[in-house]
């Protein structure tokens, strides 16, 4: 697989190691990561979506339905069978603001299964509930700010392994060429400039330097 933002590079290009020839493809899976030419974290999140919606039938008629359940047990079912299976990987994510919706309607689709309907005491029906009162009523952490959670412990693990391991080196490296014309993309370490700054603990300066300050930061309070 070559990665490149230009359509057409590596489309002729193959590798042969003895007798064996291995064709050029656009994507393929490493480890239960989706890895793409493109370099982009939207299939990869597709993919963990999806198998969390088949986690998620597999179980609704089951035990979300049941009656002799209780709601605190179906969202401890929700958090250590279902959530898992999405957020696989969810440490090297770079989420935008076109993912983070997409994950959040997930969430309140299972939650609002949970939950069930809510009886309307003005017009005396039953309706679905909505989003102010489904969060009353959820008292974890966003499916997001799981994300940014586990985002940070592993700045803080990359960043207190040192310029001598791969990982940090591959991090911290700066690729050759030129970059292409247009608004960048936002990388992986934006994500986390991000995430330090909601916390109150950015201060301008390398991440790399207040390694040891991520790790505090998880007054998050999230798994």
């Amino acid at each position: 697989m070559v990665m490149s933002q230009d359509q057409n590079a590596g489309q002729s290009h193959s590798i042969k190691i003895d007798d064996n020839s291995f064709e050029r493809v656009e994507e393929f899976k490493y480890l239960g990561t989706a890895l793409t030419n493109q370099n982009s974290i939207q299939e990869e999140i597709k993919n963990g979506l999806n198998s969390a919606n088949a986690c998620y039938h597999s179980v609704q008629n089951v035990l979300f339905s049941s009656l002799l359940l209780s709601k605190n047990l179906k969202i401890k079912i929700y958090r250590t069978i279902i959530l898992p299976v999405d957020l696989y990987g969810c440490e090297t994510w770079s989420l935008t603001l076109r993912e983070e919706p997409r994950l959040r309607v997930f969430e309140n689709r299972v939650l609002r299964r949970i939950f069930g309907t809510k009886r309307d005491e003005v017009i005396g029906e039953w309706r679905k509930l909505r989003n102010e009162e489904r969060n009353d009523l959820y008292c974890s952490s966003s499916i997001v700010r799981v994300i940014k959670s586990r985002r940070m412990r592993w700045a803080g693990h990359v960043a207190r392994m040192g310029e001598g391991r791969v990982v940090c080196r591959v991090l911290v490296g700066k690729p050759e060429g030129k970059k292409p014309l247009g608004r960048p993309r936002r990388r992986w370490e934006d994500n986390i400039k991000m995430d330090l700054q909601e916390v109150g603990v950015w201060t301008g300066s390398s991440w790399l330097r207040i390694g040891a300050l991520v790790i505090a930061v998880m007054n998050l309070q999230v798994p």
